[in-house]
C-alpha cells in the first residue's frame, strides 16, 4: 500500500472538489505558488492555517494531516486470522472424522462430507496465501 503524503493529501481533496490550485489558494488567502509547493511536498502551510484549510477541503484536521491510527506491523491482519480459521477448520475435520472413526461412531457419508469440508478449507486458504504473496 503507497503511503500517501501531506501533499498528495492535499492534492487529491482539491482535485476531488473540482478546483484549480488558483481557486484553494483564493479561498486560503494566499498564492497558487504556495499551495504548488505543499502538494509538491516542499513547503508546509502554517500550523495556525491548517484548521481553515481542512474546512476548506471539507475535511477535520486529522484526516487532513492523515493522523487515524494504523495498525501495527506486528498487529495481525484480518486475512491472517481468516487463514488461520480455515487451518483450523480443515485440522477440526481431520481430526473429528479420525476419532469418530476409530470409536466406530461414524458413517460414511458423513465422514466424507467432515473430510470434503476439511479439504475445501485447506484449498481456500492455500489458494488466498497464494494471492496474498503475489
Amino acid at each position: 500500500m503507497e503511503e500517501k503524503s501531506f501533499g498528495n493529501m492535499i492534492a487529491a481533496l482539491r482535485k476531488a472538489k473540482g478546483w484549480t490550485q488558483l481557486e484553494l489558494a483564493e479561498k486560503m488567502g494566499i498564492t497558487d505558488k504556495a499551495v504548488s509547493k505543499w502538494e509538491r511536498d516542499l513547503s508546509y502551510p502554517d500550523i495556525g492555517s491548517l484548521p481553515r484549510l481542512a474546512e476548506i477541503l471539507g475535511v477535520s484536521v486529522e484526516e487532513l494531516m492523515n493522523l487515524r491510527k494504523e495498525p501495527e506491523a506486528g498487529g495481525k491482519k484480518a486475512s491472517d486470522i481468516i487463514s488461520v480459521i480455515f487451518r483450523a477448520v480443515a485440522l477440526a475435520m481431520g481430526v473429528a472424522a479420525a476419532v469418530l472413526s476409530v470409536l466406530g461412531e461414524l458413517e460414511t457419508e458423513s465422514g466424507l462430507t467432515m473430510l470434503g469440508i476439511g479439504l475445501g478449507c485447506l484449498a481456500v486458504y492455500t489458494f488466498t496465501d497464494k494471492s496474498d504473496k503475489e
